[in-house]
């Protein structure tokens, strides 16, 4: 009798978990198909949804970039390069320190992050495949063919050190820059 009785148990916790996802998936695509889900630019997303895709996205770079080896950074011609491609291609959407963002970056949805924090959530390796690679659905271009090698590890190496400039040390920096 105990091996029937628990096999019954099992069962039905099986069932429940069986038909509450069903009903969990086609609430889903109840929600999807009405078109229920405001995907427009100017509305934001619910919390869970955004909490839900910052974690894959974390997972996903994650992942990919445990191969990518790390050429040495940080020497100043390479960070002056670095500072000219992030002033001509990254600042209109993330600004820098003591510069916002240009209007282009401010309408996109989900608004881009400041990249002076960048170096407490990710490695170098981690910021190249971002640059390289982009975002999904995020307004992150993916650089690889419009940038090279050389300009992409710039690019990291000059966003490395980000969060040790003042305004006064980005402002000089970036006009330092040649073009």
């Amino acid at each position: 009798m105990p091996a029937t009785r628990a096999r019954l148990i099992m069962m039905t916790i099986i069932a429940t978990l069986l038909g509450s996802g069903m009903a969990a998936a086609l609430a889903g695509f109840v929600v999807l198909r009405a078109g229920w889900y405001d995907i427009g630019a100017t509305t934001q997303h619910f919390p869970f949804v955004y909490s839900t895709l910052e974690q894959a996205m974390h997972y996903s770079v994650r992942r990919h970039a445990k191969s990518v080896a790390e050429p040495a950074l940080g020497n100043h011609e390479q960070v002056l390069r670095g500072a000219a491609v992030y002033r001509d291609n990254c600042a209109q959407c993330h600004g820098g320190p003591g510069t916002a963002p240009g209007k282009h970056g401010l309408s996109m949805q989900p608004v881009p992050g400041p990249l002076v924090d960048a170096t407490r959530h990710w490695k170098p390796r981690e910021l190249y495949w971002i640059t390289r690679h982009g975002i999904k659905m995020s307004g992150m271009p993916g650089w690889e063919y419009h940038l090279s090698e050389d300009e992409l590890w710039s690019t990291v190496a000059f966003i490395m050190q980000l969060p040790t400039q003042s305004a006064d040390d980005y402002r000089a920096m970036t006009a330092e820059a040649k073009k």
